[in-house]
């Protein structure tokens, strides 16, 4: 399994780089985690838009999820110039708005999930863990058929259920909106001590922070989360390769 960091900005996206977006691929299966801004464009840099047909939403922040609207119209593009036949499925929580933008289309397919859900998408088996956030937001574990875990908190503050939920993952992408000593209890968010200690209790064995603030000196994230007990600790980029 290999993870490519398409987007990793909070709130909003900087100059030339999205917000939220990892391509998951297996043997050249593609599954896209969440869609927010400029995802879209740049996903296409990594993966053919006519063959990617699975696409899993955290929650409906636009940060996350803007972008439905553009995967959606270019699908229904494709398939009237015979480019493409199968389906666009998107999975998240259910929001009856989405799921009827979603599903206006023959071409588009909505599927609802919450912490009880698993599915089965090519090589790839998909769970969620209800998240604490400002709105109805899951973390993901994808799990390859070779045994390969990689876990995605999306957003997030901090949990004794994440841990047990992120155990032992080979590779842990997490939100890391704010810097030590930041509170981000009440925004549904966690800081890089929060992010570390998340780590170590999980005895997972790369993490990458994610979802990162537009200011301060971000390598101080990752030394932070190193110091609380993090290991393997990198900052993720736009474009960044991960191999599970």
């Amino acid at each position: 399994m290999k993870c490519t960091i398409v987007g990793m900005w909070g709130g909003f996206p900087k100059k030339s780089e999205p917000t939220s977006g990892y391509l998951i691929k297996q043997d050249g299966f593609p599954i896209l985690l969440d869609a927010g801004s400029g995802v879209a464009a740049h996903v296409q840099n990594y993966v053919d838009l006519n063959d990617l047909h699975h696409i899993l939403l955290s929650h409906y922040h636009y940060d996350h999820s803007v972008d439905i609207g553009a995967f959606l119209f270019g699908r229904k593009i494709s398939a009237q110039l015979g480019k493409v036949e199968k389906t666009l499925n998107f999975y998240g929580p259910f929001d009856k708005d989405v799921s009827a933008q979603v599903n206006r289309s023959r071409q588009n397919l909505f599927r609802s999930y919450d912490e009880n859900s698993k599915f089965e998408i090519g090589p790839f088996s998909i769970e969620f863990h209800k998240n604490a956030h400002t709105v109805e937001t899951f973390a993901m574990k994808i799990t390859d058929d070779d045994g390969k875990v990689l876990v995605y908190t999306a957003d997030t503050s901090y949990r004794k259920s994440l841990v047990r939920f992120a155990e032992n993952a080979d590779v842990l992408i997490s939100e890391c909106s704010l810097y030590a000593g930041e509170e981000g209890e009440k925004m549904g968010h966690m800081n890089a001590d929060e992010v570390g200690t998340l780590a170590a209790k999980a005895g997972v064995k790369r993490l990458i922070l994610s979802h990162l603030p537009h200011y301060g000196n971000l390598d101080e994230l990752a030394a932070s989360a190193e110091a609380a007990g993090g290991e393997n600790v990198s900052l993720a980029r736009t474009g960044m390769e991960i191999e599970v």
